[in-house]
């Protein structure tokens, strides 16, 4: 693993999919195995989870973050995870401070969800990397997340990996169970179009997504699964390349697509 941090840490958004992808060996959690064997290992990693959908913004600021399974219906075996990540009360004020004026919490009572160490555990299975989450307030619009992230890309210079966990596509009402999964067209177009304005760094598509219609409307239900994204997307910087380590629409409507930039 490069250990560097002499260079502007990337940022990257993974398509977290389902819970499984945690214990199960499949293509997306060697990828995730991949990338925390390629990318600099980082001094912490300041989380945005889908699964910490808030009133108001939080961070978390302890010094040891509880495991959360903040999910059912799933083997024991997934329940029985534990991933003992340090948190980084430093950080988390160094968060705090990034963002001001705008309000943040610090918070003592969340921990890890399953958006963040789902992947992690693969990331950096040996839990040693610190690891703070911010939450996403549900009650702003999608530009003021935009905007808010891009207030954290000082911390890409100072050793900090800015991850989010989401998918872009996240319809679990039409989910395709049984084996049949092929994606719908709706589906496979709106991800393919997320890619493409990705690619060519055009971000008010992204976060004005709502313009692309029904596909979207499908796809963001609701959006706690693709505001993940925008606080990637924020950390573009000139000369940052963007690229998807993976892609592909699993059951039908839940996308897997994953955007690294300046990897």
């Amino acid at each position: 693993m490069n250990t560097s941090t002499n260079t502007r840490m990337p940022a990257v958004f993974l398509g977290h999919g389902s819970p499984m992808n945690a214990i199960e060996h499949t293509v997306y959690s060697e990828t995730w195995k991949q990338l925390g064997a390629t990318l600099p290992k980082p001094k912490a990693v300041l989380m945005v989870s889908a699964h910490w959908y808030t009133r108001g913004t939080a961070v978390t600021a302890m010094q040891k973050p509880r495991t959360i399974h903040d999910f059912g219906g799933f083997p024991q075996a997934l329940f029985d995870v534990q991933y003992p990540a340090p948190g980084s009360p430093a950080l988390a004020a160094r968060v705090t401070g990034l963002l001001a004026p705008a309000q943040v919490e610090a918070d003592q009572e969340w921990g890890l969800d399953h958006g963040t160490w789902g992947v992690l555990v693969h990331v950096y299975p040996d839990a040693d990397v610190p690891v703070v989450q911010l939450s996403i307030d549900g009650t702003r619009p999608p530009q003021y997340h935009y905007e808010l992230a891009k207030k954290l890309a000082p911390l890409r210079d100072e050793g900090i990996l800015i991850a989010a966990s989401g998918n872009v596509v996240h319809n679990l009402r039409t989910m395709r169970r049984n084996g049949q999964s092929a994606p719908y067209d709706w589906a496979t177009g709106f991800e393919n179009a997320v890619r493409e304005h990705a690619q060519r760094g055009e971000h008010q598509a992204l976060i004005d997504y709502e313009g692309f219609g029904e596909a979207a409307r499908l796809s963001v239900p609701t959006p706690e699964h693709y505001l993940p994204l925008l606080y990637v997307l924020a950390q573009q910087q000139k000369g940052d390349k963007v690229s998807f380590p993976t892609a592909g629409i699993d059951l039908g409507s839940i996308s897997m697509l994953s955007v690294a930039i300046g990897a």
